[in-house]
C-alpha cells in the first residue's frame, strides 16, 4: 500500500534525469500563492553527458528543495520576484532525505508535477 511518502514513477525517472519538480501548496495568507520546488543537483558527469549529446540518470543525485510564497498580482509578470519570500531552503544528500524534507514540510511525492503543468513563475 502506497501512503503518499513515495514518488509516482515517472516523478522519479524525471529527478533521476535531473529533472526539475513543482508542487502548489497552501499559502499563509489570502492573495499569495505558494509553491514547492525539486531541483536535482548537477555535477561533473552530467556536465560531460550533457556535453555529449545525452541526459544521464543518476539514483545517487543529491536535491535542493525550496518553498516559495509569492504575491497573486505579481505572479503572472515580469517582477513575479518583488515581495516573494522563502519560506524553507534545504540540502538533501539522497532521494530517502529528500522525502524527509519533504514529509517535515507537509508535502507528498503525489503532489509534484513537471513546471509546464504548474503556475510555478520561475
Amino acid at each position: 500500500m502506497n501512503d503518499g511518502s513515495s514518488w509516482p514513477v515517472d516523478k522519479l525517472t524525471a529527478l533521476r534525469l535531473g529533472r526539475r519538480l513543482v508542487a502548489e501548496v497552501p499559502a499563509s495568507r489570502p492573495g499569495h500563492r505558494a509553491f514547492v520546488d525539486v531541483r536535482p543537483e548537477k555535477s561533473v558527469p552530467d556536465a560531460r553527458a550533457q556535453g555529449e549529446g545525452w541526459i544521464r540518470s543518476d539514483a545517487e543525485r543529491s536535491f535542493h528543495p525550496e518553498h516559495w510564497e509569492y504575491d497573486c498580482e505579481r505572479i503572472d509578470g515580469f517582477d513575479y520576484d518583488v515581495g516573494a519570500v522563502l519560506i524553507g531552503s534545504a540540502d538533501a544528500t539522497d532521494e530517502s532525505e529528500l522525502i524527509a524534507v519533504l514529509k517535515a514540510w507537509g508535502v507528498w511525492p503525489g503532489l509534484f508535477v513537471y513546471p509546464w503543468e504548474s503556475e510555478d513563475p520561475k
